[in-house]
């Protein structure tokens, strides 16, 4: 019987190569491949972040399944996928214990001027006449947009360092027990430091606006962990630059990588390169989920993480 003929479309998806090799025929998008290869493609391997466009979806009749090994599937059409009868999966939650830990991390690293102290310190500007205050961690107001297992996560290390938590999202969620928001601007109006943990699709790109930023204040910070697209980034910039938003902690951006020139003069961020949810650890639970997905769908059984049902769940 013909093995499963799987398309990989990143060259950063390269290591997996001989994994999928054991149980699938694999091509390589970055090949050079002639248009009947493509005709033969039964599922794609992606990257979730990466626009998917029509016209490889056009060159691919076959395709019944497009299996993200990363959690994010936003640069995925959905409705274009049911359209077609083709199937989604992703890596689930296999990240968002470490993205939640990343969060915690980003906010002390601001909050408790970790990395600004840490370059005083080395250029020799720590002297005994120079003593800097930070702020606690306890008590402050946490607001947290977009509650699904990232938000939860942070939430509960949140309680544990005793912060104030509230949320908003599009849906009310009964069975948490942190207050919900009337609205997103009220949130950010009641937080000291606002933190996006939402997933991105077309229907929220620049969510995080002047309105919002400027709701914050000057004594709030904001940490994006999500997707750099939910930020209005040229808004938060001037923000941060004429000192009406306290500050901003970051590991994601719009685009990505971002120019390094447009934070170079900025004292009052921590930036990250994306970095939290790449642990060694959830790299292999999502190589685990992407072959449970391929697995269940080529033996006509349900996936462990089937998008289509999850996409109205943040």
């Amino acid at each position: 019987m013909a093995k499963p003929l799987l398309l990989v479309g990143q060259p950063l998806l390269a290591p997996l190569l001989p994994l999928l090799r054991a149980d699938h025929d694999v091509v390589a998008l970055w090949d050079s491949l002639p248009p009947e290869r493509l005709r033969d493609v039964d599922a794609l391997v992606w990257a979730g972040e990466f626009p998917l466009t029509r016209d490889l979806l056009d060159a691919m009749p076959r395709l019944s399944l497009i299996a993200c090994f990363t959690v994010g599937y936003d640069g995925v059409d959905l409705d274009l996928a049911r359209q077609r009868d083709i199937a989604v999966a992703h890596a689930g939650n296999a990240n968002a214990e470490d993205v939640a830990d990343h969060a915690i991390g980003l906010m002390l690293a601001h909050r408790r001027w970790i990395v600004e102290g840490d370059r005083q310190l080395r250029a020799g500007q720590w002297t005994i006449e120079t003593k800097t205050r930070t702020r606690s961690m306890g008590g402050a107001r946490l607001g947290i947009v977009g509650m699904g297992a990232i938000g939860i996560a942070v939430a509960q290390r949140a309680q544990a360092m005793k912060m104030a938590i509230g949320w908003w999202g599009p849906r009310e969620k009964p069975a948490l027990s942190w207050p919900r928001a009337a609205s997103l601007e009220q949130l950010a109006r009641d937080s000291d430091i606002l933190l996006i943990a939402a997933r991105a699709d077309d229907s929220n790109r620049g969510m995080i606006d002047r309105r919002i930023i400027d709701a914050l204040g000057p004594e709030g910070l904001l940490v994006n962990v999500a997707r750099g697209q939910l930020v209005d980034e040229i808004a938060l910039v001037d923000a941060l630059r004429s000192k009406r938003l306290g500050g901003a902690a970051l590991d994601v951006f719009d685009p990505e990588p971002t120019d390094p020139q447009r934070w170079a003069d900025l004292p009052n961020v921590v930036l990250t390169p994306h970095t939290g949810g790449a642990t060694h650890e959830a790299v292999g639970r999502m190589a685990q989920t992407l072959m449970a997905n391929l697995a269940a769908h080529f033996a006509g059984q349900p996936m462990p993480s089937p998008v289509m049902e999850l996409a109205q769940a943040d």
